[in-house]
């Protein structure tokens, strides 16, 4: 067998190949968070007693990790599959820059720590964007749900026609499940909010290093604290947000289904603008939903992701085991996959057109029953007699009016009793949690590669 010589050994092609799998490409995505992450630790290092790395050789490896991060922002830095990862890639260029200098950077740190310390550097960043892409969604709805309020429309059990409702209450009970799903994205976020680096191979080392300074250095808010879970985290944690981040397709796939009915011709509540939809080869007229319908079949595939990660460690023994490396690409396809269906559907929603014709046709008189059984308990009827009266005598509800039906219902969460400045005030809150989070995130940065 033909064999390769690497910075950890010489390894046959074959073998080298098929153990780097798409970490070569993959890693691309991790090339900024290792920088960071060497950064912080060779820090560290200088600042121990005795220091391993001088303050004159930290400011040498910050001024190369700059020039790293620079080729990586132009496309230019390289992993080489002799390389395996993106850690001996940056270990090997700043080795060639730098001389000896760069085999220092690895003392007391371990591939293991390192690795599941840039995807917690990569989803920190991941989860914020999520999160303000789910806002914009969110504010797109709510916005057009507060429009539309007083619009009509039938609310529906087992899909069939149940009581008087409202387009507002539709699109605020879309925008407050998002709302929900965000809450949980903070909780993946702190979670995760927490630096691996010096737990090494999962065992600690000898030497008296300072895991709470790289952490702060970091912008973290606390070290996992003991260094075997800090590394047993690692699947646990990606599994964690994937978990959050298909409760977000959740939502969209709901909603996403609603809009396939109510854009139905034979509904009509909704139409849908011709540069959102695409064609067919065959049939000239079509106007095919096919973004809300990929929606749909995306949140399985991010649940399938969520599992995927899970069977990989559910019978993982402790410390690390290479099964952890097929678990970055769901992770990181999954995160991507819910992304992209926030930002698709936000303009999806700005540009809908709603029929109120046709939301008022979908009133029959049944629509109104339960309505007017309350109004008789009202006039003091017992709700039994008043809920049989009514369905001996559905004629009576001929005359009522769907406007007037939602106009009656005020109460706290009903179609005219939705609190919009409330649902408006948790979305600007999450985002306030972002920008917090994000000014904590540079500063740290921003001091750590000041030199």
């Amino acid at each position: 067998m033909k064999t390769e010589k690497t910075t950890v050994g010489t390894i046959g092609k074959d073998v080298l190949a098929f153990t780097a799998g798409r970490d070569v490409e993959l890693d691309i995505n991790l090339i900024h968070s290792d920088c960071i992450g060497t950064a912080a630790h060779i820090t560290m290092l200088s600042e121990m007693m005795p220091p391993v790395i001088t303050k004159p050789e930290r400011t040498k490896i910050i001024c190369e990790l700059k020039k790293i991060i620079a080729l990586a922002t132009s496309g230019d830095f390289e992993i080489r599959l002799s390389d395996q990862d993106v850690h001996l890639a940056v270990e090997r260029t700043l080795t060639s820059t730098l001389g000896d200098l760069g085999k220092k950077i690895h003392t007391c740190r371990s591939r293991n720590d390192q690795v599941a310390l840039d995807l917690r550097l990569y989803a920190r960043e991941e989860i914020l964007a999520t999160i303000e892409e789910a806002c914009g969604l969110i504010s797109a709805l709510l916005a057009f749900g507060e429009t539309h309020k007083k619009v009509p429309m039938v609310g529906r059990t087992h899909m069939q026609p149940g009581m008087p409702s409202s387009v507002g209450l539709w699109a605020s009970a879309h925008a407050e499940s998002l709302l929900d799903d965000c809450e949980l994205l903070i909780s993946a976020y702190e979670l995760n909010d927490q630096s691996p680096l010096g737990s090494a191979a999962s065992y600690g080392v000898p030497l008296e290093i300072d895991r709470e300074l790289v952490s702060d250095l970091l912008g973290f808010h606390c070290p996992v604290h003991n260094v075997l879970y800090a590394n047993n985290s690692r699947g646990k944690n990606e599994s964690i947000i994937l978990g959050a981040m298909s409760q977000v397709m959740l939502s969209l796939s709901r909603m996403a289904q609603d809009l396939m009915l109510f854009t139905m011709p034979e509904f009509g509540y909704f139409t849908l603008p011709d540069e959102l939809t695409t064609g067919s080869s065959i049939m000239p007229q079509k106007k095919n939903p096919d973004v809300i319908e990929l929606v749909r079949a995306r949140a399985s595939k991010v649940k399938a992701y969520e599992l995927a990660v899970y069977d990989l460690i559910k019978g993982s023994p402790s410390g690390y085991n290479r099964d952890l490396q097929d678990a970055k690409e769901p992770f990181m396809d999954g995160i991507a996959t819910t992304r992209s269906c926030l930002r698709v559907l936000a303009p999806f929603i700005e540009a809908i057109k709603v029929n109120e014709k046709a939301l008022i046709a979908g009133f029959t008189p049944d629509v109104f029953a339960t309505d007017r059984a309350l109004e008789l308990v009202g006039e003091g009827m017992a709700f039994r007699d008043a809920y049989h009266h009514v369905k001996e005598n559905l004629d009576e509800l001929e005359t009522m009016s769907p406007a007037e039906a939602i106009s009656k219902k005020t109460h706290l969460g009903a179609p005219l009793g939705i609190d919009w400045t409330l649902l408006n005030e948790r979305a600007d809150a999450v985002l306030g949690v972002v920008d917090d989070e994000r000014t904590t995130i540079a500063a740290a940065v921003e001091t750590l590669f000041s030199v």
